[in-house]
């Protein structure tokens, strides 16, 4: 298992303090991401419109 690096942003709407990812840099060239909670896994997608959505 690898961890991602987190990313500094001086954008108001991200929390200080709590980990902050690049979703592109997290789903790769494919725009897909597996994230694990409690042995389920879950996808993580941006859409053509550059949405995210995160299925089971």
């Amino acid at each position: 298992m690898t961890m991602m690096n987190q990313i500094g942003l001086t954008d108001a709407a991200a929390l200080p303090g709590k980990p902050t990812f690049d979703a592109r840099a997290m789903t790769g060239d494919d725009g897909l991401a597996q994230i694990v909670l409690d042995e389920k896994v879950y996808t993580l997608r941006i859409t053509k419109a550059g949405k995210l959505i995160l299925t089971k």
